[in-house]
């Protein structure tokens, strides 16, 4: 297959394009490498130095023997996609390419409006150059769980069957996102779903948890194979957070009660996911809708894992509850429903004490690298913060 990796520098992109590249799909990256600019901006970068992308793409050949293409570009230039997608005609369309941060989306107007237009526009342009050029493509779209918040019903796999003053209807599961980032997504589903109804386009939405892991089959055969870890409140995700402050002996930082619940999943299986999708493509006109996850879990839960998991490795951490920084319900219902990528073929890689002491063994070992400044939130998703 033909295998076109959008945002290919990234945390996921990087592992995925090597996988596809790995089992003899020809497989080409774009990236305008702005997630490094974003890090310059904010102060902060990974617990350990990542390659430069060219770098990464010719150490994989030396190692594969199979080349991976590089195109550099931005996806809101809609004439670098245009030409892309008409020169590559890919058989299939994984797109990480966009700002992935909820709480960078939340820091003031300027980063809200930015995030919001680069991720729709560049999603658009997608979707355009792809009717225009390769209308039977498949488009694989890495969404959120996020999309859907905290409902106090369970949460379908994108769709719900309705009845209402007695008449029957399958729509759209209702959304209700805590982010500009998670309302950004929410708008590209919206957008894929209406071309997939209108132009007869296929997609599939993989409504992601949030992932977790530094390790795939890939990234352990070179250094410079490695993909990004980041622990930061910027674009650091908890489980990260995590691992970091207790490998250095501080306190972990549980955003209120700790009652927030989400889903999870290994790298690993953000691979699998991907794969499965790619290999058994939506139909045309179908807007396919996957609950990406494996595992839920609360923070505190999280927390205590963590701290076990430490202890286990002779370092003594505790807890330590802030006022959390986010507008989010900390005491909620939580049941999302996650089986069609288990019936595709799914086997879970779950979050086992081995898993957890294997990644806080790799941190250890990347201590002295550590920021401590960036750790504690500084971005308040109510503050009112001076236009930019």
């Amino acid at each position: 297959m033909r295998v076109l990796v959008l945002g290919g520098d990234g945390y996921l992109g990087w592992p995925t394009a090597m996988h596809f590249s790995a089992r003899g799909d020809e497989v080409a990256i774009v990236d305008n490498f702005a997630k490094r600019q974003w890090e310059l901006e904010e102060g902060i970068e990974p617990l350990a130095a990542i390659p430069p992308l060219h770098r990464r793409v010719r150490r994989w050949k030396e190692i594969s023997g199979n080349d991976i293409a590089l195109m550099v570009g931005d996806l809101c230039n809609h004439r670098f996609v245009y030409k892309v997608i008409r020169e590559f005609k890919p058989d299939a369309i994984v797109h990480y390419g966009e700002q992935p941060s909820a709480p960078y989306s939340m820091q003031d107007r300027t980063t809200a409006v930015y995030t919001q237009t680069n991720n729709i526009e560049g999603t658009m342009n997608v979707l355009f150059a792809m009717r225009a050029h390769c209308p039977d493509a498949h488009l694989v779209k890495l969404g959120t769980m996020g999309e859907y918040g905290t409902p106090n019903i369970d949460i379908e796999e994108g769709w719900l069957e309705l009845e209402h003053n007695g008449r029957k209807d399958r729509v759209l599961f209702p959304k209700r996102p805590g982010s500009f980032y998670h309302l950004s997504k929410v708008h590209d589903s919206a957008n894929i779903e209406f071309t997939c109804r209108i132009w007869d386009m296929r997609a599939t939405d993989l409504n992601q948890g949030v992932v977790y892991g530094i390790e795939t089959d890939q990234t352990v055969l070179h250094p410079d194979l490695e993909t990004s870890f980041h622990y930061d409140d910027v674009f650091g995700t908890v489980l990260n957070r995590f691992l970091v402050q207790a490998a250095i002996g501080c306190p972990l930082t549980v955003y209120g009660k700790g009652g927030q619940t989400r889903g999870f999943l290994n790298i690993k299986d953000t691979i699998q996911c991907v794969a499965l999708a790619v290999d058994n493509p939506a139909d045309r006109g179908d807007f396919r809708v996957f609950n990406q996850f494996t595992e839920q879990f609360s923070v505190l839960q999280l927390a205590e894992m963590v701290v076990a998991a430490a202890k286990r490795n002779g370092q003594d951490t505790q807890i330590d509850h802030l006022e959390n920084p986010r507008v989010e319900l900390e005491d909620h219902y939580y049941n999302a429903k996650h089986s069609k990528l288990v019936d595709l073929g799914l086997r879970p890689n779950l979050l086992t004490e081995a898993v957890l002491d294997a990644m806080y063994q790799t941190v250890c070992r990347h201590v002295d690298f550590v920021d401590r400044n960036v750790m504690n939130p500084r971005i308040q998703w109510s503050s009112e913060k001076a236009d930019r």
